[in-house]
């Protein structure tokens, strides 16, 4: 603020899009006011449509399902596999040929790096090449987890990071699309700022929108990347003390990192045994509300949603009962070992009662 660009468009816009890209291994990085509106710019982008047809993994937050149906496109949601609860390939497979067989045209894949996991990137890239399909990675919630070493944000034809108040690093609200393709990223830009053409006067030859983050806020998000290792640590420091109170509870589970990955660990996610502790998760939610401790239940699987009742899906039952099993435990970088180990107790109170 002291430095008087308070203007919507000023020189920390470039300069968090650029740190980001150095810090991803990507190109090109476009800031904007959403990771929906990121994921819609890309669809856009790609040409999906009217009579299109999206695979979403059916476990995420409906803010990835729902520019699909801004460009008038259908999610068709796809079931998780067990071991990261993100898009699962075979499943994915089945959906792919079985629509295309039925003469619908899949114009994209949408995987979800779920709280911070990645997903299988090798197994979808290369469905998706084999069928000409652009894979989207919405990693929203991973930024600063990797896959095989990658950075997460890195896969994919294009990928979507949020700032949301409630993630790794936060601009309040905000969002951005990041690339290798020229191409898409000047697109993306040219739409984000309204699409006004390089003229003295305001022009348009195409519909644009209001989507880019503002200086001020890009210069919040700048301040935080190189903190990102740091928060990332704390917020691992937290889940492994959660592990260590809870994972010796029989039929309980503390979400760990996959073989082909390590998770930023952006939210802490535990699971009961419906068998050993029926409706569990629902109980332990309560008791910790009882404490004011606010702790939330899995995504409810957007094939479960009333707005989405008539989207296809392909189901193998993971997702139902990871809604019905898990809990979203308090997982910021503030907390101590004392408190968490303090909501295990509370917890395994609540399991023997």
């Amino acid at each position: 603020m002291k430095s008087g660009w308070i203007a919507p468009v000023g020189p920390s816009i470039q300069a968090f899009e650029s740190d980001m890209c150095a810090l991803l291994g990507v190109r090109h990085a476009v800031a904007l006011s959403s990771g929906t509106a990121a994921l819609h710019l890309a669809l856009k982008f790609f040409g999906v449509g009217q009579g299109d047809c999206v695979i979403v993994p059916t476990v995420t937050f409906g803010a990835t399902a729902f520019p699909v149906s801004y460009v008038g496109a259908t999610p068709v949601f796809v079931d998780v596999e067990e071991t990261s609860w993100n898009l699962d390939p075979d499943l994915t497979t089945s959906a792919i040929k079985d629509l295309e067989a039925s003469g619908r045209r899949v114009a994209a894949i949408i995987p979800v790096d779920l709280y911070g996991t990645p997903a299988q990137y090798t197994e979808l890239q290369a469905l998706a090449l084999a069928h000409g399909i652009p894979l989207i990675s919405d990693a929203a919630e991973a930024l600063g987890a990797s896959y095989e070493g990658r950075p997460a944000g890195s896969l994919g034809d294009a990928a979507v990071l949020s700032f949301n108040g409630n993630k790794i690093i936060t601009t309040s609200g905000g969002g951005m699309l990041v690339t290798s393709n020229q191409t898409l990223a000047e697109k993306v830009r040219y739409w984000s700022t309204q699409a006004r053409e390089p003229l003295p006067w305001y022009e348009h030859l195409d519909i644009g929108y209001n989507y880019r983050l503002s200086n001020l806020l890009a210069a919040l998000g700048q301040s935080q990347l190189s903190r990102l290792g740091e928060l990332v640590a704390k917020r691992r420091l937290v889940r492994s003390w959660y592990a260590e109170g809870l994972n010796h509870l029989a039929g309980v589970s503390v979400q760990a990192d996959v073989p082909w990955g390590e998770s930023n660990a952006w939210l802490t996610v535990a699971t009961f045994d419906g068998d050993l502790h029926p409706n569990a998760a629902e109980r332990v939610r309560l008791a910790l509300e009882e404490q004011n401790i606010e702790s939330r239940p899995v995504w409810k699987p957007l094939h479960m949603q009333p707005v989405f009742t008539d989207a296809p899906s392909y189901l193998s039952g993971v997702a139902e009962r990871l809604f019905a099993e898990g809990l979203c435990l308090p997982s910021g970088p503030h907390l101590t070992q004392e408190q968490v180990m303090s909501i295990c107790e509370l917890i395994e109170e609540c399991l023997a009662a």
